[in-house]
């Protein structure tokens, strides 16, 4: 909208809010219909009369996937076929978002767009979501390949930011509302395991680029931050920028999620690629994305 387009929101809110859009929900270039992308009766419309469609609808959070399989492969099947097919009748440019999970069980320091992938077994569900995505990507570029639908595929790592909530098992929110509070930020396992944080602004201004360019057509990039760092000290960091008491809990695995539950001990973006085709390699420090998402949340 602040480029002069006007934007067509379809969400079901089943894991969000329209309290979100609060600072710009009536605004006369945005149209938002409450209503899951499947099952959206204009849907064939409005992608016929779009210039460009982000596919951003996904089941989200560790304890949505691990808890709700099937609503978990279902959502991340059955929506993306529905944008792909409705985007394809009228080669409609799609930018598909994906997620560092599909990395799955590898084992490198950082994880490149060109690197092989390991999935879980099948009778742990932890692995659903990554194999779910992994499908989209697979779908998505099918279509890009068979009936010349222009694709992007952006692997998100971790992004986080205002009104994020920490209610399906998001760490940094979570750390930050307990934070606030004065309760107990839970670590969950040894806290060994490290991730890196995007902030929101960062990740929008990459989907932009990427969306933008048409040299990124048919690719997979990656986009997330660079900054390493343990859950464990970053549950310290949270402590320390934002001045509070709280004290650190370690919860086994065991306790925190069902059994046979595995994690990724590592998981780092390589953004070469996305700098490269883009020019752009988000960079907002993590201690200014921990304040930002805390003063701005409220």
């Amino acid at each position: 909208m602040r480029e002069g387009n006007a934007v067509t929101v379809i969400d079901d809110c089943s894991t969000g809010s329209l309290d979100n859009l609060k600072a710009v929900i009536s605004h006369p270039d945005l149209r938002i219909l409450h209503a899951k992308v499947s099952e959206c009766a204009d849907l064939d419309a409005i992608a016929a009369n779009s210039s460009f469609i982000f596919h951003l609808a996904a089941a989200v959070g560790v304890e949505l996937v691990v808890h709700s399989p099937i609503r978990t492969i279902q959502t991340n099947l059955h929506e993306t076929e529905v944008i792909l097919q409705a985007a394809g009748a009228r080669s409609v440019p799609v930018l598909l978002t994906s997620t560092s999970e599909v990395y799955g069980k590898s084992q490198k320091p950082a994880f490149s767009e060109e690197d092989d992938l390991l999935i879980g077994p099948p009778f742990l569900g932890r692995w659903s979501y990554a194999c779910s995505k992994l499908m989209d990507e697979f779908l998505a570029l099918a279509y890009a390949q068979e009936k010349g639908l222009p694709v992007v595929v952006a692997r998100i790592f971790n992004t986080v930011g205002p009104r994020q909530t920490g209610r399906y098992g998001m760490v940094l929110p979570r750390f930050i509302e307990a934070a606030k509070a004065g309760l107990p930020l839970k670590v969950f396992g040894d806290g060994r395991q490290t991730r890196c944080f995007c902030y929101v602004a960062d990740t929008v201004e990459a989907l932009i680029r990427l969306q933008k360019s048409t040299e990124t057509r048919g690719g997979v990039f990656n986009v997330g931050g660079t900054e390493e760092i343990s859950i464990r000290d970053l549950a310290q960091l949270v402590v320390r920028v934002l001045g509070s008491k709280s004290p650190i809990e370690f919860v086994p695995y065991s306790e925190a999620y069902a059994v046979g539950f595995q994690d990724m001990q590592r998981r780092k973006p390589v953004v070469e690629k996305l700098f490269r085709t883009v020019q752009f390699r988000p960079s907002t420090p993590l201690d200014q994305v921990i304040l930002k998402t805390a003063v701005e949340s409220g």
